[in-house]
């Protein structure tokens, strides 16, 4: 089942995301964009409640006044990767997304992964960030002309941390 995540499960989370990297940045990274309140949200894979993958969307600062997100981190339990459950809450993730009323997402993640839910390094061409250029930056459009026109995006302060 995927839910939006609640505070009881923040423990449990920084569990996963630490399994899932190996080391425990990524989960710092989460508890930093929460204390700092620029996450617009995250959902959890729970089965049969345990806390079993996480993913975290956060607002970007854009130069227009349209709402941008920054896709990270998705982190699944290493037992269960490469089971569906990373791909269920991407998904799940881009649905709520549009429900937010993001006209894009941005990720810096795996070049062979994201593409298969519509992200592109291409998309992403015309954005200029810290983390652009390389082939794991990428963007999925979801509002017509999202990435049409050149666009700056700054990363909330905790990606730097």
């Amino acid at each position: 089942m995927i839910r939006f995540a609640r505070a009881a499960d923040h423990p449990a989370i920084a569990e996963v995301v630490e399994a899932a990297f190996g080391q425990p940045d990524e989960a710092r990274l989460v508890e930093r964009l929460r204390a700092d309140g620029d996450v617009l949200f995250e959902l959890v894979s729970d089965t049969h409640g345990q806390v079993d993958g996480h993913i975290l969307l956060s607002r970007l600062w854009a130069d227009s006044q349209a709402l941008y997100a920054a896709l990270a981190p998705l982190a699944v339990a290493p037992g269960l990767q490469r089971t569906g459950v990373g791909s269920a809450l991407t998904r799940a993730s881009v649905e709520q997304a549009r429900e937010f009323g993001a006209h894009g997402i941005i990720v810096l993640g795996h070049p062979a992964y994201y593409p298969r839910f519509g992200f592109s390094a291409d998309t992403a061409a015309k954005v200029k960030s810290a983390y652009a250029g390389g082939p794991g930056f990428m963007a999925l459009a979801l509002e017509p002309g999202a990435f049409d026109a050149p666009l700056s995006v700054i990363y909330p302060d905790a990606f730097s941390g």
